[in-house]
């Protein structure tokens, strides 16, 4: 009955999120006999639609039994809409999302094209051992095993290995030897447990990590090496032992907990004071923010409040941790406050889905419409390269792909955080190699790939990390990923670097990937993709002046492939119009 692509330019033009105001082209192909089709318009409000406009098409051609219907119209109103195709009273067109995003809305430059590294700081490097109190576990065995058991019917989190902010600054020429340009920190600020999202201050740094002295010293010299800091802002639970909790009496403060006159009282949630208290996902020592609280909205991003604080000591920005949990006006507050302290800042949040398209406790997420974030974790993409590799068939890639560059503004996809890992998924070795499971917890604590499935899972790392590198986006490496560190779920994926055992064959290709990504075609290039048949992935990135082809293959086959004009494998430097691509191999092809 009608023919229609979302994900064309020619059907759809401008592709992905859309400045308000921008002329929108939109074209249809229909069977003569349904007639001229309308254009239905909707505005997209939590969980309702309204009607927004309604546009008759018009007729631009004829080919074989179909006529060719065009539409030009613009949408002046930010926000979320669907777009359908209205052919008579009984038949349409489903629904296309549309975001259409701030005309003042733009990311910034300085990131595109790098590298992002991610530092679980207490398992990076060691410089110093620090000592905190008699409640913490120093380790001095770096390397083994993160405590994974119970105690007292509760896993505390509290064995540190002894990596700091001091550590950091040592290793900065590794970083730079490895192309690094952005070092995202986990939380420093002071905590009791070592991963720190339990916040106990959101104005110190934590002495297990050093002090504000030795952050600013980590700042200053990473500038050195044209390397900035992005900090974790965790802003939607702090701990119970925290200055604004004050479970224990800790600090010198009057908390929550203690007194009900506390100028902290209204950041949190009691059902019954203070013995029953809203927690994050149950979590007794994580108690929910009431992210409404004028009070602790101001102590955020007021004049004188967290971001702008750390941001006059250097930060250049933030990746919000569980941003689904932060209300759309706590984001805008939170962007305001951040862009004005530093106009060129970077805001990413923890988003796991698609971020065009997100519902939150109830509300629609405006994530991209220009008032909140620049960037998300990239998820969608890390799990559709995962079930390309571990089942041969891009089909999910491509589609992934498809939404991305179809819903997102363009300025966002350029700076999307492209993981394979993080500290809350298996480490990436682990996941691509691993041919199965172990049922317990302690077997997966003790477990090490075999010899035949870390060569199995180190050639499908170099594909997965090439897709990371080279899709649109940032890469965000994760802490020692690139010396082939191993791990089943937290703690095991949050193992000490294996300083002087790294896997130096994973190493050297992610150097190979870092040099690569310093051509300019990898900050804001377009992406088209050439071919998406099983396993067999091709796209191209280009700009102005580049054109770089990426080919990977997992199917069982060697495939040939032609070009029109000659093109130079990246790797051995030979030119030619045709190339043998064997199985589970890629080529870069300039």
């Amino acid at each position: 009955m009608f023919i229609f692509d979302s994900q064309s330019e020619f059907f759809r033009s401008p592709q992905g999120g859309i400045k308000e105001g921008t002329p929108i082209t939109l074209k249809v192909y229909v069977k003569k006999k349904y007639g001229t089709p309308i254009i239905r318009i909707d505005k997209r409000n939590d969980y309702q639609c309204s009607l927004y406009k309604e546009t008759t098409m018009k007729w631009v051609g004829t080919e074989k039994s179909h006529d060719l219907y065009e539409a030009l119209f613009a949408i002046n109103d930010v926000g979320n809409y669907f777009y359908s195709f209205i052919f008579d009273k009984d038949n349409s067109s489903p629904n296309y999302g549309l975001l259409i995003y701030s005309k003042s809305f733009t990311t910034p430059s300085w990131i595109k094209g790098g590298i992002i590294y991610h530092i679980f700081v207490d398992r990076f490097y060691r410089s110093n051992i620090l000592s905190k109190s008699s409640d913490i576990i120093t380790r001095n065995d770096w390397g083994g095993i993160p405590n994974y058991l119970p105690i007292e019917g509760e896993i505390k989190n509290n064995d540190y290995f002894g990596g700091n902010l001091e550590g950091i600054k040592t290793k900065l020429p590794y970083l730079s030897e490895l192309g690094i340009t952005v070092i995202y920190l986990s939380p420093v600020f002071e905590a009791y447990s070592n991963h720190k999202y339990d916040v106990g201050d959101y104005l110190s740094i934590d002495p297990m990590f050093g002090n504000e002295q030795s952050f600013k010293e980590l700042v200053t010299d990473a500038k050195k090496y044209s390397i900035s800091i992005i900090l974790d802002g965790v802003f939607s639970h702090t701990g119970v032992d925290s200055v604004y909790f004050n479970k224990y009496g800790h600090y010198d403060s009057t908390g929550a907990y203690q007194s009900q006159d506390s100028s902290y009282f209204d950041w949190y949630i009691f059902n019954n004071w203070n013995h029953d208290y809203a927690c994050w996902w149950g979590i007794k020592t994580l108690p929910t923010i009431n992210k409404e609280s004028k009070s602790y909205i101001d102590f955020i991003t007021g004049e004188n409040g967290v971001l702008k604080y750390w941001q006059k000591r250097g930060v250049k920005g933030w990746r919000l941790d569980v941003a689904d949990e932060l209300p759309n006006k706590f984001l805008e507050a939170l962007r305001t406050a951040s862009k004005n302290e530093d106009s060129e800042s970077f805001i990413a949040g923890e988003v796991w889905e698609d971020a065009a398209d997100k519902f939150s406790y109830g509300k629609l997420k405006e994530y991209f419409c220009g008032e909140q974030l620049d960037s998300v974790t990239n998820y969608p993409l890390r799990n559709a390269i995962i079930e390309y590799i571990e089942n041969k068939d891009c089909e999910m890639l491509n589609r992934t792909m498809g939404f991305i560059i179809e819903k997102y503004p363009p300025q966002a996809v350029n700076c999307l955080m492209n993981i394979l890992g993080t500290h809350d998924t298996v480490r990436i070795l682990t996941a691509l190699g691993c041919t199965e499971i172990p049922e317990s917890k302690h077997k997966r604590a003790d477990y090490k790939l075999s010899i035949e499935e870390l060569k199995k899972g180190t050639a499908l790392l170099k594909i997965a990390s090439l897709l990371q590198f080279t899709l649109p986006g940032i890469p965000c490496i994760y802490y020692g990923d690139e010396a082939g560190i191993e791990g089943f779920e937290d703690p095991f994926n949050r193992r000490c670097f294996p300083w002087g055992h790294e896997n130096n064959e994973i190493l050297n290709h992610y150097k190979m990937l870092s040099h690569l990504r310093k051509n300019s075609v990898f900050a804001e290039g377009k992406y088209k993709c050439l071919s998406h048949d099983k396993g067999v992935f091709i796209f191209e990135r280009c700009d102005k002046d580049k054109n770089i082809v990426i080919a990977t293959n997992l199917s069982d086959k060697t495939i040939t492939l032609n070009f029109s004009t000659p093109k130079k494998n990246y790797l051995s430097k030979a030119s030619n119009n045709s190339f043998d691509l064997e199985s589970n191999k890629f080529l870069i092809l300039i």
